[in-house]
């Protein structure tokens, strides 16, 4: 869904310039072996959709790998694909969980975002995905 700017704003592309074909992965070794990995980086910006100014934060992905893990150089290149992208903080975290998940098929994964105080309001958002809860919910609609 791409958001339309409400009067006066500066240019910013919409979703389809985030890159997902960059992201790569690795085979984990140690599968069967639980591991929980923290990935982050404190230079993450987006755009503002209302205005087109740079909102600036901070994502911090959590997972614990099954059979592949996320090759870190991607994953920095896929995070940079948002730096001209107008998306809310409300929809850029399920997605960027949702992006991981499909290419690394994780065990359990947690991405969360903070992002600098606009206004005096400061924003936090969190998404987070289990496998076991996945199968749980399938599960219930084949019942």
């Amino acid at each position: 869904m791409d958001i339309q700017p409400q009067g006066k704003t500066l240019p910013f592309d919409g979703y389809d310039a985030i890159d997902t074909g960059i992201l790569d992965i690795f085979p984990y070794e140690y599968s069967g072996r639980e591991i929980e990995l923290e990935i982050g980086t404190e230079e993450f910006t987006s755009v503002c959709p209302f205005s087109g100014l740079p909102d600036f934060g901070m994502i911090a992905i959590y997972y614990v790998p099954d059979k592949d893990c996320i090759e870190l150089r991607s994953l920095k290149y896929y995070l940079l694909s948002y730096r001209n992208v107008g998306i809310f903080y409300e929809h850029l975290v399920p997605r960027i969980l949702e992006d991981l998940v499909k290419v690394c098929k994780p065990i359990s994964m947690t991405v969360e975002a903070e992002f600098t105080e606009r206004g005096g309001l400061k924003s936090r958002a969190t998404a987070t995905w289990d496998r076991e809860d996945e199968i749980a919910e399938d599960i219930e609609e084949e019942v």
